[in-house]
């Protein structure tokens, strides 16, 4: 899928990105720190991520298809080389999703047999946790980077700082 109705791709799906992985990470760290969140969250938080996994490939390969139908660049290839290294960060997202929705469940089954709560899943509730806030940050300032790249590359010398005169007079 490189066009969608005369547009490229990318352009639309950029969009996809922008909005699910930062929220996805949002509701990872909140599910992580917040158990009761995670319980509430329930498989949202893991189809949420999947989704976020999803739309990278589908948004980079658009992305270098519209790289070869535009001139060469080096604002081009600098936001291509950024796009690329966001996969990573969003199968960290996703892999720690499923990992605090295992987590949750788990909990809540053994709270409901023991009545009670485990305190020896403290310390993988805090790893859990630390990873997830580390991993939610590279991926939201890695989604600024190549965004930030991504407009210097499209609007770099599109306009000028002064208005031009329409010509209807507004």
């Amino acid at each position: 899928m490189n066009l969608v109705n005369g547009l490229p791709a990318h352009v639309l799906l950029v969009h996809v990105v922008v909005v699910l992985i930062p929220l996805t990470a949002l509701a990872l760290v909140t599910a992580a720190l917040w158990p009761r969140a995670a319980r509430r969250l329930g498989p949202l938080l893991p189809l949420l991520a999947l989704v976020a996994l999803i739309s990278v490939p589908l948004t980079t390969h658009a992305g270098e298809w519209l790289e070869r139908h535009v001139d060469d660049d080096a604002l081009v290839r600098r936001h291509t080389e950024l796009g690329d290294g966001l996969l990573p960060w969003a199968f960290g997202l996703f892999v720690l999703a499923g990992a605090v929705w295992w987590a949750a469940r788990r909990a809540a089954a053994e709270s409901g047999q023991s009545g009670g709560r485990r305190w020896s899943a403290l310390p993988v509730r805090i790893v859990v946790g630390v990873a997830s806030l580390a991993v939610a940050v590279g991926a939201v300032v890695d989604v600024y980077r190549i965004g930030d790249s991504g407009a210097k590359a499209a609007w770099h010398d599109a306009y000028t700082k002064t208005a031009t005169d329409s010509k209807d007079g507004s």
